[in-house]
């Protein structure tokens, strides 16, 4: 499994995403400019509304920001023991350590995206091929490390 290929497919969905908020937050303040009224207070009340609004989507945005500067100093390299940038195959399943955008399929292969600071990260950080953990009672053993 290529693990360039993966890195791109998560970069690429966290450029969409940020795209998305941008756009989001740009229509909201053209609608904020837009509910010009002489309501008094239920004009207050709808600007404070659209601001919430626009203060909840520049959080997520700068989520998906941080998120991209993480994929941007992720390696390739392959390596032997879990770290940011592993691929690991355990006997449950493929996971990437990167950050967490969800499921991928790969190769007719899933493969889920895991952040660093994640449960199960944290159970097989530093964990070597053929050693075993346990994540909420469920035991797993590491098959290969990419």
């Amino acid at each position: 499994m290529n693990k360039q290929e993966l890195l791109n497919i998560i970069k690429t969905k966290i450029t969409d995403k940020i795209q998305s908020f941008q756009d989001l937050i740009e229509e909201t303040r053209a609608s904020n400019n837009d509910t010009k009224s002489s309501m008094g207070d239920k004009y207050e009340t709808g600007r404070e509304m659209l601001q919430q609004e626009i203060n909840n989507l520049q959080r997520q945005l700068n989520e998906s920001l941080n998120q991209l500067a993480i994929i941007q100093k992720i390696s390739t390299e392959p390596s032997d023991k879990v770290q940011l940038g592993s691929l690991v195959k355990t006997d449950k399943g493929f996971y990437y350590v990167t950050v967490s955008v969800g499921e991928i399929l790969v190769e007719k292969q899933k493969v889920m995206t895991v952040s660093s600071e994640s449960p199960l990260v944290k159970a097989m950080l530093g964990k070597k091929s053929s050693e075993k953990f346990v994540i909420n009672t469920i035991h797993q053993t590491i098959e290969a490390i990419w």
